[in-house]
């Protein structure tokens, strides 16, 4: 940390390994406002500080600053939106929107400029990287977008509400009878590592989801018109089985660290119900017990809400699963 005419600089840090070359012009400095903090900001910070690891992060509301010039990108500070002159700013009369006519924040902003390169420099396959962007977008930045510009309360989490990503990156703010001078720039700096850790976590997640139905799909043209999907291992698998349009299928088994899985398959991205529950005399149930009810040797165990089960080896599993099959169709 150091300082230029008086103005404290931040070295941005916690960086991706393996930077690659970034085809537009480098800037020397990522500008944004000085004092409190909101969850915009620090956001597109994660994304430029990883772009641009040797730009100095400057926050201030000087005019020396804050005006655009080839060697800076300034963003939610300014009073503009001119992407070829780098500024990002959401706060000015004239404000960008969406083609859905939703306002952007300045992360909105800097990820639909920045977005795909950020993904790029991650070591993200180039195939999936127009899914991962519009993904992010939809579930990640849009919500902080519309949260920032008063378009979407977070009360709607009820209870949850004081715990929503925004939310929480703002109780990282110092107190407000804080005396140290430099307490908000350091609070930021904190911000900021905890805010890369959510950003790269997402993303990481959204692309293993990709990698994950590649391997269902094998998965589901093996098992044909059965009604058991079998997987090499655990992992996402009802977004692909739907994708797939893979109706008939009722039960997942794979194996874990020490046994194996079996588990029902949600019918809806909302809520609980399943497209089959496990045969209620199983329910609850462990060891001996389960194998006396269900007749499998190697049965080790069954949740009380009959969504998942495990078993000693894959044989056992299998067979459980057929069992909850013939019931599931049967009616029983």
């Amino acid at each position: 940390m150091g300082s230029i005419n008086g103005y404290l600089l931040l070295t941005p840090s916690g960086h991706f390994a393996n930077d690659k070359a970034h085809s537009r012009m480098t800037p020397d400095f990522l500008v944004t406002h000085s004092g409190g903090f909101h969850a915009d900001e620090l956001l597109s910070s994660v994304i430029l500080t990883r772009l641009f690891p040797k730009a100095r992060l400057i926050r201030s509301r000087a005019p020396e600053w804050i005006t655009p010039s080839a060697d800076r990108i300034i963003y939610d500070v300014g009073g503009r939106y001119d992407a070829a002159a780098q500024i990002f700013d959401h706060h000015q009369r004239g404000a960008p929107l969406r083609e859905s006519g939703q306002p952007y924040s300045s992360f909105g902003l800097i990820w639909k400029h920045y977005g795909r390169d950020y993904l790029a420099a991650s070591g993200l396959p180039e195939g999936h990287i127009e899914a991962l962007h519009a993904s992010f977008d939809a579930g990640f930045v849009l919500p902080v977008d519309l949260v920032d510009n008063g378009a979407l309360s977070p009360s709607i989490a009820g209870p949850l509400a004081g715990l929503t990503l925004p939310a929480l990156l703002e109780t990282l703010k110092p107190v407000f009878d804080e005396t140290d001078p430099e307490a908000t720039d350091h609070a930021f700096q904190n911000a900021l590592a905890i805010a890369r850790s959510f950003v790269e976590a997402r993303i990481a997640q959204s692309a293993a989801k990709l990698r994950a139905e590649a391997l269902v799909d094998q998965a589901i043209m093996a098992a044909g018109d059965g009604r058991i999907l079998e997987l090499p291992m655990g992992m996402p698998f009802r977004p692909a089985i739907v994708k797939a349009g893979a109706d008939q299928l009722l039960f997942v088994v794979h194996p874990r660290e020490n046994d194996w899985c079996l588990t029902g398959i949600r019918r809806a991205d909302e809520g609980f119900e399943l497209r089959a529950d496990l045969p209620a005399a199983w329910a609850g149930l462990t060891d001996q017990d389960l194998v006396a009810a269900c007749g499998v040797e190697g049965a080790s165990f069954c949740h009380s809400g009959r969504f998942i089960a495990a078993a000693k080896t894959r044989e056992a599993a299998l067979a459980m699963a057929e069992l909850a099959v013939t019931e599931a169709v049967s009616g029983g």
